[in-house]
């Protein structure tokens, strides 16, 4: 079975943002960068899909700058047999733009996979443009996969109960959290990683129809205040509730 991963690099949570003399991009410099979350329950189902087939090759693809090289490494570092990288210097928010020039490169995979969605940008829209360019099936967020004579069965959850999607191979998935435990990178797979193939090829990236006019960060919060000590504070807490921040 042939298995592709696709996976983004994106900004930690954790790190502080700010945003760039243009007011339309963020600063990188000292943004700490990480493998997208979602991509990596994407990545151990590959993996144990692999596993259990007996054979095959897993691929993780990324298309990005240079610097994207990194999160395929990570990729490597947790199993995959080898990356590429789509290589190109613009950025575009417009994912049809960005499923165009994945689409062109995913062509001939038996199962494809994706992260529900990016944290950075949270389209969620990616995965089902590319199976639409390719003209094969799709299921999003699925927290369940079962893949067997070249076809799935995947679960999902939806309001009230789980979703039970039946489709024939080749397909598209996006994992959501929960479809299974992402493994670490142990330092044999760190090191061998090293060695694996990461092929580069470059792209060219149109900037769609998404446009960024300007960046803002949210407003500071208010400091908070004391409103007194005890069982005396409580009416003074429910004014304040209902009157201030107006939850009541």
């Amino acid at each position: 079975m042939k298995i592709a991963v696709c996976v983004k690099r994106v900004p930690d949570t954790e790190t502080r943002i700010k945003i760039g003399a243009d007011g339309k991009s963020i600063d990188e410099d000292g943004v700490k960068f990480v493998l997208n979350p979602y991509d990596e329950y994407a990545i151990e189902e590959a993996l144990q899909l692999k596993a259990k087939v007996g054979d095959g090759e897993v691929v993780a693809i990324a298309l990005g700058r240079d610097t994207s090289q990194e999160t395929i490494r990570t990729a490597l570092a947790m199993g995959v047999d080898r990356g590429v990288l789509l290589q190109t210097e613009s950025v575009s928010l417009d994912p049809v733009a960005v499923g165009k020039v994945l689409a062109a490169e995913l062509a001939g995979y038996d199962l494809i996979l994706f992260g529900k969605l990016a944290i950075d940008d949270y389209s969620q829209a990616v995965g089902t443009i590319v199976a639409e360019l390719l003209g094969i099936a799709s299921v999003s967020a699925i927290g369940h996969l079962e893949i067997a004579d070249g076809k799935g069965t995947a679960e999902r959850e939806i309001e009230g109960g789980v979703e039970v999607v039946e489709f024939s191979l080749p397909a598209v998935v996006t994992a959501d959290k929960g479809l299974n435990e992402p493994r670490y990178p142990a330092l044999r797979g760190i090191m061998m990683a090293k060695k694996k193939p990461l092929e580069v090829k470059p792209v060219e990236l149109d900037g769609g129809g998404i446009t960024v006019s300007d960046l803002t960060l949210p407003p500071e919060r208010p400091e908070g205040r004391i409103l007194g000590e005890g069982p005396d504070a409580v009416p003074l807490l429910i004014e304040a509730l209902r009157t201030e921040a107006k939850v009541l």
